[in-house]
């Protein structure tokens, strides 16, 4: 079975669960495979937290194991340390071949719902697969309400080339702006992913720019304490973790580049 004979069975599979008739199913056909693939994620993005069965878990683990594996991966021995452990690399983090990414979560922590959006969350729970927001449901239900902030749960990564995700809810920023307390949230986010990865014996760990964006965090303070945090972490725990701050913005590896050049 070739990617566009599972992705056209994926999508049949997809809108028919959601109650689309085989003439809606039928009016798609004829679309790219980009634009076939646009309305895939679109539809895992919505899809709620359920049951699905074995072939179609069968179908899409094929399908995205080949999608993420068609650009290229990045392992640790393709960087160079700005300091001994720690790294900046730029690009999607879901092309990184680790022991364990970071997604910044929302206190839900199924993963964004909203079709398509650009979000870190929603682009990890699409390249990993429906299995992702099961797991992460199953922690919900068990904990019986939602994720706070500043703590970090880990699930495998599933169809991703990281074996782990290692999801934390950061502090919001609204109108009031940043405070003490929203400071102490963000750099518990880092230390409690960082901990979290040494229980597991991992090797490596990337973070992307946790709070920022949809969260509102400032970029140039949330790296101060994302860089002050994991520095700290590492000098009080002997912590032998290789960590990557992951940046996908031009503005965010100018401003990590410049704290790094300020600590030589």
């Amino acid at each position: 079975m070739d990617q566009k004979v599972r992705l056209d069975y994926l999508i049949d599979y997809l809108m028919r669960e959601k109650g689309n008739t085989s003439t809606d199913i039928e009016a798609i056909k004829k679309d790219s495979f980009e634009e076939k693939l646009h309305l895939f994620q679109g539809l895992c993005n919505i899809r709620a937290p359920k049951p699905v069965d074995n072939a179609f878990i069968e179908v899409q683990d094929a399908f995205l194991t080949q999608w993420n594996h068609e650009r290229p991966l990045t392992t640790i021995s393709d960087l160079a340390a700005v300091e001994p452990q720690l790294y900046i690399w730029q690009g999607d983090i879901t092309s990184l071949k680790v022991d364990a990414i970071v997604n910044a979560a929302n206190s839900r922590f199924i993963g964004c719902t909203q079709a398509n959006h650009t979000c870190i969350d929603n682009i990890i729970h699409t390249r990993a697969g429906v299995q992702l927001r099961l797991a992460c449901a199953g922690i919900i239900q068990a904990r019986g309400r939602k994720e706070p902030a500043g703590k970090a749960k880990i699930t495998e990564g599933y169809n991703l080339p990281a074996d782990f995700v290692i999801h934390t809810v950061g502090p919001f920023i609204d109108e009031r702006g940043v405070s003490p307390l929203k400071e102490r949230l963000l750099a518990s986010s880092y230390r409690s992913s960082l901990t979290l990865a040494d229980e597991h014996q991992l090797s490596t760990i990337a973070f992307c720019c946790i709070s920022t964006g949809e969260f509102n965090f400032p970029n140039q303070r949330a790296a101060e304490i994302a860089v002050h945090t994991v520095k700290s972490y590492l000098a009080e725990t002997g912590s032998e973790l290789d960590v990557i701050f992951n940046v996908f913005k031009d503005e965010d590896f100018r401003i990590y580049q410049s704290l790094f050049e300020q600590s030589e």
